[in-house]
Order: C-alpha cells, then structure tokens, then sequence
C-alpha cells in the first residue's frame, strides 16, 4: 500500500490559516504527534475530536483519512476521500491519495480520473504525473505512460530527476517488469554519476539494493551480488535492515546474519535491531540465538512479535501443542485478517494429540469467515464448453531453488499440453534465483504479484479469463487463501502446497490419491477430492544425482537408521517409537539431519529427550544443513530411513528412496500422515508399511536383520522406482491434466442456471462518483 504523499517532517498545523482555540489547536498537535509515530487509531480519533469542533479544517480532515488508508481500512477511506473531496474539491493531496487508493482497489478508471483532476489542479507537481504514468503502464498503455513520464520528469525538473527515475523503477519492479526497470535504475544511477556532490551513504545503498533486486530478478546473479556488496555501506539502522532482508530472501543467510549482527553493533540501544536479529536467526534454525537476542529486544523495549516468535521456535523444536495454542491465541488476539489462523492450522498438522476429525474440524473452524459475502461461481463469463482449451492460474510464492513445490512443478510445467492449457504463474514469492527463471521460462504469462492487494489479484485473473485457479500454497507463507475464500476463479483447487485439507470456503478441489485420501475419508475435506491414479506427487529431479555404489560393506557396517526431516516433525510420539526401533536392533545407531542440527543448543535438546527414553548419545549423530547435491550424497551414510508421525516426510521420503533408502511409514488417519504410506505403496513395497505403532516397530527389526535383502533392495531401488508408474513423469503429467479437465467438466455441467450470469451488483460508492453527484447532481461531468 503507498504510504500518504505527507512528509514525515511535515506538520499540518503549520499548512492551517484558521484561527483555533488554544484547546483544538493543542489536540491537532498531538493528533499529529501520534501520526508521526505510527499510532493511527490513536490520531485518527484525534483527529475527529479537532473536526467536530472545526469541521472546516481541510488538514485535519485530510490527515484523518489518511489514518484510515494507515490502517487498511480501505472502504472507509473511499468514503472518506468522497465526504473530502466534496467539502474541499480543490485538494490536490486527496486527489492524488484517492488515486492510489482505486489503483490498489483495482478500480483504474477511477483512479485515472483522479489523477487526471489532480493534474489539472496543479499541472507543474510531478506526483500525479508520475502516478498516471505508473497507471497507464499497469493498463498496458505504454506509449501513453511514457508521455506522462516524460512529463512528469519536466516538471519535477533536473533537482527531481534522480528521484523520478528512481521511483519509477520502483513501480516497475512492484509490477514485475523488471526490464523496464532497469532501464529506470540506470538512469538514475547515471544522474548520481554526473552529480558534482556526492551521494548520501544510506541513500546510496537504497539504490544499490534496488539495483541488486533487479538484477536477481533478472538472473543477472553475480552483478547483484556485487549491488548488494556495495550497499554494504549503509549505517542507518533502516537500510542495514532491508539490507538484510534482501539478503536472506536471495538465500544469502550468513551474509544477512553479519548485517543484522553489525546493525547491533551499531545501534546496540535499538530494540528493533535485536529484534531483526532474533527473528532472522529463527528462520534460519537458530533458536538458542533467536532467543538471547529476543531477551536483549525485551530488555529494551516489550516487542509485539514476541508470542508469534515463542509460538515458532516451539514448533520448530518439535513443541507443537505449545506452538498451536500461542498461535490460536494470537489468531483470536488480532482477529480475522491475522495470518495467525494459517499458522495455527500448520501447527495442528504436527499435534500428537489431535485426532484427523480434530484437525479437520479446526481448520473449517478457523477459515470460515473467508468466505463471506464471496463471488458466486455464476457471476463469471468463462464459456462453459468441456473440450475447449482452458487456461490454468497457479499461484505459488515457491518457484525457487529447493523448495518442494519448485522440486515437483517444474517437470510437470515442462511437459504440459500448450495446446490443452494456457498457464500463468501469479507469483507472490519474493526470492529469485535460476528456478525462477527457469519456471518463467516454461509458461506462457508470469505475472509478480506480491505487492498487490487480493482485490487487484482478483481483478487481473479474471480479466486473464482463468478457468482454473490452482493454489500451490495452502497455509505456507505468503498464500493468498483469503483470496481464494472469496473465489477468483470459476473452478478452484489446492494441490501440492499442504498436505491435507485447507479448509478454506470456495476451493472447490483437492488432488490426492487413493492412499492419502482413502475413499470413505470426504469427511476430513472440505473440498472434493480428486484422486490421481497412481500418486499425488511424482518425484522426477532435473538435477543428476548420481546413484550410492551399495556393497557387501554396506551390508556389513553397524546398521544405520535415519531422518532427513525438519525438527517440528519430531514429535513425541515419533521419538517414542524411534526408541523403540533402536532398542531393539543392538549396535544400530540414527542419523538425524535438519537445520536446526547446526544449533548446538537443539543438537543438546534431543540429545535428552533420546536420553529419557533410554538412547545414550553415542547412538546418535546429528548433522547441520548443506547443499542440495550434498544432502543427496549424504543418504548413502543411511540404510533404512524411519519415517515421521503424524507429520510424514514429504519430499525428503521420496529423495531417500531416489537415493536407495527404504522407508518405514506409518498408515496414519489423514492426508499428512498417509504419505509414507502412499509412496512405499505405489513403488510395490507395502510390506514397509505399518497399520499399528507395534507393527512399525516390527517392520524395522525385521528389516534390519535381514542385511542380505536390505542390500538386495537398496542396489536396484532407482530402477525399481523408474519401472513404476508413479515416477513415470509423462504419464503423470497427463494424468494431471486429465484432472484438471474433470474439474472443468464437472463446472461445465452444473445446472444450466447456475451458469447464467448474476446480475452486477452496484458499486461501492467511490471517490469520483461520489463528487459528481454531489456537485452535478447525476449530470455528466468533469470532475
């Protein structure tokens, strides 16, 4: 959301020309008071106070509704601009904001005629100008845009040049046209090139960053580096921050951590600063620093991420009981718009103590309100014709270097019917790298769209004419499910992402299997569920990794259990069971492997919680994060793989078994703890697989023991997996379609009046509208 156009500096009382009483003019003060810093319930009521008393002070009511916009209230400031706008029609500001309050409500037209009456205010301002420009480029309506661009550079002249060029590279990239983009950035870096004074410090690493940014986007990685080395220089405890941020988005945590580590340095008073560093360093695993630096932030100042960072660091170090609870509290605290709901959803997927109606109950529970007032299916124009080609929206922020969705996508993306489907990635991820570009390269329109609003999202995918919007997110980071719970899209559906049920009103489909989603579960779905024949996910690697030489050695060497799994996996009753395998097999030992191994302090936490259940630490090995190609490698140190409950191994199951690691898995009750079983099931090996906590512990000793077939098993598991169907990814891919076509069907014959358009409900009253008929009364003019 743009930020009102009033300078921080900038105090309204001194723009008033009205004389106040010494009492209004004190509550305008410290109305502006609290504006400055960022308290704006808090000036907003202030701000009525002033206005009931002098309704005709034009600052105070401009300055309101900009409180409404600082709060996302984004109805009540259209409703502000209007009541404005009709009391003061000459405000240039108004205009201006109100402008781009439609453009982020995806209400163009009006917010070009805003624009358009704030130029025709005060032509030789460059804001407005700019604003059209950025508009009409938003539109499609390049040459236009560059007139006003052009125009806009006239009038801010040489003094605003460098701002102007730099700004607008700023819009370009926020629309994800990073081409023109850079052409903005050079421009504007030029500019500093030829200035005779030199270039703040701060100032300049901002622009190197935005440089850098460009240059990620573009794949361009080692002069982004370099962007991002340069803007090393920065001191202001702002820019070290962002600095950072891009740093770890890029996957460059050490570099983001040394930042953050130096922005202490720096600022060793600032609570903030702690804070970026605690929170950086429990996104990278680190929980015993996330929470020294989360206690020096305390220290200075209470911190209102706290709950939310105690809530994941004990997720994240297998306490997930205790993660669900802060979550579901914090979700309760914040109300329907928090992202807690999806956070507290997560967790309940890691709860030994949750049953799978408990868990699928929770989640209707907790998304329920996304669809109210939602579109309704009829309201779309897509021709309902069965055999035609469709066009697939997938909307995903994880098309980047190993991610599980990017791991499963791209060979599916690469293989699918042009002719049969027109796809178009809504990215709403802001980490680029070669699988970016790759996944980019491999669809027919990507759109960037993380810093767009749901409405704006909503109106370019139907204006698009997708018939199938495919969420690849569920309840991971930076999803779009209320977008969804309002229906974008025809026909909608959730694949991949998460591993159960949304919950979410509205998607219309889950894929599945047969395994995961047995028939006679429908109960646990809030969806419909549509079952692949053979697996839900086909595990095809682009990557080579070359196949670990079993020998009569392996055979010999003291048996090796192992995990590659995230810690929050690592619950309970998991370790209850491990403990068992290991005690009855003498002389095995388990390899544990997870980010969070790299921290001593999670490494000493299992180290006792094995120790309770009687496993000495001379039995375990614990192993920190590497490289993708490295990880792989490291599954030839591991002879059967113990899957995890509830929460199965997803992606690390199937690259163990690339790697020739079977796996013991666990037929739980639901989608999340049914994969195991899913996968052991379509490579023909169901005899790994248990149906009791007992049977679990029976398979691995038995399994265990007989080192001869083990090794039989392990020396042709590639090509067993390659014989079979489910990583057959031709087939799978055309069964993916088939999928997507019985989706499209199934909408194609809902009832003949169901497909009848809805009439169009009339619009929320805008800001233009709103002025012409005050000033008009339902005439046709200017405004």
């Amino acid at each position: 959301m743009n930020s009102p156009s009033l300078d921080s500096n900038e105090n309204p009382a001194e723009q008033v020309t009205i004389e106040l009483s010494a009492a209004v003019a004190q509550a305008f003060q410290q109305a502006h008071e609290f504006f400055k810093t960022g308290q704006w319930a808090q000036a907003q009521a202030s701000y009525e106070q002033v206005l009931k008393e002098v309704p005709q002070l034009e600052p105070a009511a401009l300055q309101w509704v900009r409180c409404l916009v600082l709060q996302g209230l984004q109805m009540q400031a259209r409703e502000g601009f209007a009541q404005l706008l009709k009391n003061f029609p000459n405000n240039y500001s108004a205009w201006l904001e109100a402008g781009h309050l439609c453009r982020q409500q995806a209400q163009h037209q009006q917010a070009q005629v805003c624009y358009a009456k704030a130029i025709g205010l005060v032509p030789d301002r460059f804001e407005a100008r700019l604003s059209m420009a950025r508009l009409l480029e938003d539109l499609g309506q390049f040459d236009a845009g560059a007139v006003e661009y052009h125009r806009a550079l006239q009038s801010g002249g040489a003094a605003k040049a460098r701002t102007l060029h730099w700004r607008m590279a700023k819009f370009r990239l926020e629309r994800g046209d990073v081409p023109r983009a850079l052409e903005s950035m050079r421009q504007a870096l030029l500019i500093v090139r030829l200035a005779t004074e030199p270039l703040d410090d701060n100032e300049r690493a901002e622009m190197q960053m935005d440089l850098g940014d460009i240059f990620m986007r573009l794949g361009m990685t080692q002069d982004a580096h370099r962007a991002f080395e340069r803007a090393s220089v920065g001191t202001a405890e702002p820019t070290l921050s962002r600095l950072a941020d891009l740093s770890f988005r890029y996957n460059l945590w050490q570099e983001a951590q040394e930042v953050l580590r130096r922005n202490v340095a720096l600022h060793p008073d600032s609570a903030t600063a702690h804070w970026n560093l605690a929170h950086s360093l429990a996104e990278s695993w680190d929980m015993q620093g996330a929470l020294e630096s989360l206690a020096k932030a305390e220290a200075i100042a209470p911190q209102s991420g706290a709950k939310s960072m105690m809530a994941s660091v004990a997720g994240r170090t297998g306490d997930a009981d205790t993660a669900l609870r802060l979550y579901k509290e914090l979700a309760e605290e914040e109300g329907p718009g928090s992202k807690m709901h999806s956070s507290a959803a997560m967790s309940s997927l890691y709860s030994d103590r949750l049953s799978a109606q408990e868990v699928a109950d929770l989640h209707r529970d907790l998304f329920k309100h996304l669809g109210d007032h939602a579109r309704q299916v009829s309201s779309f124009k897509n021709k309902p014709d069965p055999q035609r080609p469709l066009r697939l929206g997938l909307v995903s922020a994880d098309f980047h270097h190993q991610h599980p969705v990017n791991i499963f996508m791209q060979p599916v993306l690469a293989r699918l019917n042009r002719q049969a489907l027109e796809v178009t990635v809504y990215f709403t991820g802001v980490s680029y790298d070669d699988q970016t570009q790759q996944a980019k390269s491999r669809v027919a329109r990507w759109v960037d769209v993380a810093a767009w609003n749901d409405r704006q999202l909503a109106r370019r995918i139907e204006d698009d004419g997708i018939d199938i919007l495919l969420d690849l997110s569920g309840h991971t980071s930076m999803q779009r499910m209320s977008l969804f719970g309002q229906r974008a899209a025809p026909v909608q559906a959730t694949f991949l992402g998460y591993p159960g049920s949304t919950g979410v009103p509205n998607i219309d489909w889950l894929v599945a299997d047969a395994v995961v989603a047995p028939p006679g579960s429908e109960a646990l779905f809030s969806e419909q569920v549509l079952r692949l024949p053979h697996s839900v996910f086909c595990y095809a690697p682009e990557t080579d990794y070359p196949y670990p030489a079993y020998g009569q050695a392996h055979a010999e060497r003291p048996l090796t259990f192992g995990s590659f799994n995230n810690v929050p996996k690592l619950t309970p009753h998991t370790l209850r069971l491990w403990a068992q395998v290991l005690q009855q097999v003498p002389g095995s030992r388990l390899l544990l492997k997870a980010p969070s191994f790299k921290d001593l302090g999670a490494v000493e936490v299992f180290t006792q919680r094995f120790a309770a259940l009687g496993i000495p630490a001379e039995r375990l090995e614990f192993r920190g994060p590497v490289g993708l190609t490295d990880m792989m490698a490291e599954y030839a140190d591991v002879d059967i793989a113990l899957d995890t409950v509830p929460y199965n191994g997803g992606t690390t199951s199937l690259q163990a078994m690339w790697m020739g690691v079977p796996v013991v898995a666990l037929a739980g009750h639901n989608f999340v703890s049914r994969m195991g079983a899913s996968f052991m099931s379509a490579a023909g090996l169901t005899d790994w697989v248990a149906a009791t906590d007992a049977e679990y512990v029976q398979i691995a000793v038995a399994k265990a023991r007989d080192r001869a077939a083990l090794l039989t098993l392990k020396q042709g598991m590639r090509e067993r997996l390659q014989a079979c169907p489910a990583w057959n990814i031709d087939q799978y891919t055309r069964d993916f379609e088939g999928a997507l076509r019985q989706m499209w069907v199934a909408h194609c014959q809902r009832p003949a009046r169901d497909q009848q358009p809805v009439k169009a409900q009339a619009p929320t009253q805008d800001p233009v509208s709103a002025t012409r008929k005050a000033k008009g009364k339902g005439k046709n003019q200017s405004v």
